[in-house]
């Protein structure tokens, strides 16, 4: 069964029972693409929807207080009809009727397809809602009803805003979840000894605790490019049906617009003060994703960082990572780091995005950006997969992460790099040739000082204490106290 809807470039049978319409259907025949729309985006629109509905109902409320309707050719929706559509928004705020939402993510256009789908949605389900069918557009229409005072120019971009504000939130609780669980790492290991690695050679003493630290604080200032994400998120351009000028939309329904979007976030949005920037320059797409991608690269370095210390080819494992996959059959016993490697690869995936956003956003040209829908969708594929990134490296990763301490305290002292420490105290000269001995004859430093007795046993005991070894700079006591 099907019903025939009408447009100006002809007709077309729709489903009889679908929510969806003409608009709809001929821009997925359009875009014959398979690209998932993003639901929070989806959301969001409902709730864009769900504010000029509610603004609209005041402003008939004062248009009719006022008296104002006389000489004028405005004509007011009816009541039951306010109701209907209100009521639909809500529940596609709530995510409802997704499945009649068949616009691709790619597509043509700065996003009316996505716009007219979430129209003729909301219009079909209020008439549905009111005891009538789908399509009976005489009735309740969806561009003159469920577009009432919009456009794709402010509602399409508002809302991309508003559902960024809402990932970036969860991303900001994530990110701190993940950064409470390496500081804890970083505290349980504070006096760990092992070698710290430059050009992935062995080079000076270090800790797990130092390496942790380091981890927690890249973490530390990803938060705080987030919280700045979201400052930047907040200027939108609702209102802005005529690119600024303003003539299509009522003076007071744009002031009452705005406390309704932040009543129904519970987010301080505010109105743009130049609509026609908003809508026209991406460079705020630009900075968001490219703070995005920052956080991206310190994921990618810490899980490269945990994939190369657990790896066979340090031998016996100073890192242990939680098994998380069996093997295929020919190598049941493998631990592979799959974790680390979903990381990595979503990391690498929003690198590719950076450049989308960046490169089309340049692309928009003079009142408009064209390409909206997808440097929309690529961000809140980047947001989203960075969320997912940092959960699993807390609950899959860090958290069951464990450090062989005693390997890697005397794998320090057996490296020769381990004489480092001692030039101070015995020179330079003294201190290659324990180097040199301990590379020779592949013995700890203690065995090796016993042989050629270079410093008190005693003393040298000292200087590899975690506390005297990993404290920032000697002092004239420590020269005068381990000097030998």
């Amino acid at each position: 069964m099907s019903r025939l809807e009408k447009d100006f470039l002809g007709e077309k049978e729709i489903n009889k029972n679908a929510l969806y319409g003409i608009h709809s259907v001929r821009a997925r025949e359009n875009f014959p693409d398979n690209s998932m729309f993003h639901l929070e985006w989806y959301k969001a629109i409902g709730i864009t929807k769900l504010a000029f509905f509610l603004t609209y109902k005041t402003f008939k409320k004062n248009v009719i207080e006022q008296e104002m309707l006389e000489n004028t050719p405005l004509s007011l929706i009816d009541d039951l009809i306010i109701t209907a559509l209100i009521e639909t928004a809500e529940e596609v705020a709530e995510g409802k009727y997704f499945q009649n939402f068949i616009i691709p993510a790619i597509q043509g256009g700065a996003g009316a397809s996505i716009n007219m789908n979430i129209n003729e949605i909301i219009t079909n389900a209020a008439l549905i809602r009111m005891d009538l069918s789908p399509g009976d557009y005489d009735q309740i229409n969806p561009i003159e009803h469920a577009n009432i005072f919009q456009s794709t120019n402010d509602v399409i971009p508002s809302s991309l805003k508003i559902a960024v504000t809402k990932l970036l939130i969860d991303l900001n609780e994530q990110i701190n979840e993940l950064k409470l669980e390496v500081e804890k790492l970083e505290h349980q290991n504070k006096n760990k000894l092992r070698i710290a690695y430059t050009q992935m050679q062995q080079s000076a003493p270090s800790s797990y605790a130092r390496l942790f630290s380091t981890y927690a604080e890249a973490l530390s200032r990803d938060l705080q490019r987030i919280s700045k994400c979201n400052e930047k998120m907040t200027m939108i351009n609702l209102g802005d049906r005529s690119l600024e000028t303003g003539v299509p939309v009522p003076e007071i329904f744009i002031k009452e617009l705005m406390p309704t979007i932040q009543k129904l976030t519970n987010h301080n949005f505010n109105r743009s003060k130049n609509l026609s920037d908003t809508n026209n320059n991406y460079d705020s797409w630009v900075t968001v994703h490219a703070f995005l991608k920052t956080h991206a690269v310190n994921l990618e370095k810490i899980a490269s960082d945990v994939r190369l210390l657990s790896s066979d080819l340090f031998g016996a494992k100073e890192i242990s990572i939680p098994q998380k996959e069996a093997g295929d059959y020919a190598m049941s016993g493998k631990n592979n780091p799959v974790i680390t490697e979903f990381v990595i690869s979503a990391a690498h995936k929003i690198y590719a995005n950076d450049m989308l956003i960046t490169s089309l956003s340049a692309q928009g040209s003079l009142d408009s950006n064209a390409y909206l829908p997808i440097i929309g969708n690529a961000l809140l594929e980047s947001i989203k997969l960075l969320t997912a990134a940092n959960k699993t490296l807390q609950e899959n990763l860090f958290s069951n992460i464990i450090i062989n301490s005693d390997l890697a305290e005397d794998r320090l002292y057996h490296s020769s790099t381990i004489t480092n420490a001692l030039i101070v105290y015995i020179g330079s000269h003294k201190a290659a040739k324990l180097a040199k001995e301990m590379q020779k004859s592949g013995k700890d430093i203690f065995r090796v000082n016993s042989k050629l007795k270079i410093i008190d046993p005693d003393k040298l005991e000292k200087i590899f204490l975690p506390k005297n070894l990993l404290k920032m700079g000697f002092t004239i006591n420590d020269l005068t106290e381990f000097s030998g």
